[in-house]
């Protein structure tokens, strides 16, 4: 996505196009899909996109996947091994008692 994203800003910029550093940043994060959209509204509480570089958009959105994919693939493997765990089964002996008289 963000090589393809590269190529058309630079395409346009080919052709006389001029953009301001918070356009593209804009842009890209417009283009984040919903999935993602907690880290587009932190950024955009917490930075300042008119002067937030694309590059370091970049590499925090390639942070956020590498987290977010050893998140699902950690919580995959212990669900895995959950499931292999034998089943303990507990059985319970009731008794039946009478009250005590008064």
């Amino acid at each position: 996505m963000i090589t393809r994203f590269t190529n058309i800003i630079n395409g346009l910029m080919g052709f006389d196009r001029k953009f301001t550093n918070s356009e593209p940043v804009s842009k890209m994060l417009r283009s984040i899909s919903k999935d993602w959209n907690f880290l587009r509204m932190l950024i955009e509480n917490k930075k300042d996109v008119n002067t937030y570089p694309l590059e370091e958009l970049y590499g925090t959105l390639m942070t956020y996947e590498l987290n977010n994919t050893e998140t699902k693939e950690k919580t995959r493997k212990s669900k895995e091994e959950m499931k292999e765990l034998p089943k303990r089964q507990i059985t319970l002996k009731s008794t039946n008692m009478k009250a005590p008289q008064t």
